[in-house]
Formats: structure tokens, sequence, C-alpha cells
């Protein structure tokens, strides 16, 4: 369902511009957060079909940015993507755990990336398939 909008937080400079440069080069528009309140604002004001979080922000963690947009009616069914290098045994279901849509461990894999996207961007606006 590519031409989504895709908020993409993350702080690392390189990260986001791979998954700007695969994400536009696919056919999905982009926003860009380096903060997660920078992406609580966006989320609420363009309400993205997807929100890729990293984990590690600087101003608060993706689980607590996930929380907070999980209680504003206008971004609490916006699926979201934890995407982080915590990979360690147990590390996926405690992201699904805490509400997160899905996971996805750094150093990303392209096609896991893509067909994640594929999967939950039609999800937006709908009620959370759990």
């Amino acid at each position: 369902m590519a031409g989504e909008q895709i908020l993409v937080v993350e702080d690392n400079e390189r990260s986001m511009k791979l998954f700007q440069d695969v994400l536009r080069a696919t056919g999905y528009r982009t926003l860009e957060a380096s903060t997660g309140g920078q992406a609580l604002m966006l989320a609420a004001r363009h309400g993205p079909a997807l929100v890729l979080m990293d984990i590690r922000l600087p101003d608060m963690s993706g689980v607590e940015a996930l929380s907070r947009l999980r209680t504003d009616e206008r971004t609490a069914r916006i699926p979201v993507l934890a995407v982080t290098a915590q990979a360690m045994k147990g590390d996926r279901a405690r992201f699904m755990q805490a509400g997160f849509d899905g996971y996805l461990s750094k150093p990303v894999d392209i096609d896991e990336l893509l067909a994640n996207v594929e999967q939950h961007c039609g999800r937006a606006g709908r009620a959370p398939d759990r």
C-alpha cells in the first residue's frame, strides 16, 4: 500500500537516512522525528499510517512514547513498530507485551522492514488485531 505516510522516530542520522531512502524509494512518504516529543506532536497532527519507533530516544523511551500515543484518541490506533538494537532473548516479547504492533532489530534487514511496513500500513484507523 505504498503512498502512505510513515512517521520515522530515530535519533541516529544514518539510521534515519536509511529509513527515509528505503521508504521513499518504494513509494511511501515520510515524516521524521528525532525525539519522542516530536513524534507525539507529528503523530497527532498528521495521523500517519504507521510509526517506526526507536526505543532509545534523548527525551523519553520509545516505550513511554508508545504509551502516550495509545492514550491519545487521535493516535491510539496507529500501528507502531519497535525498532531497536536491543535484540537479546526476550526483548521481542517484552516490546510486544508493552503494546507495540511489531518489532525490528537493528541492523534492520531491508526486506523485513518493507514486509512489516506493508503488513501494518493498512491498519491505521482500525482496531488492533489483538
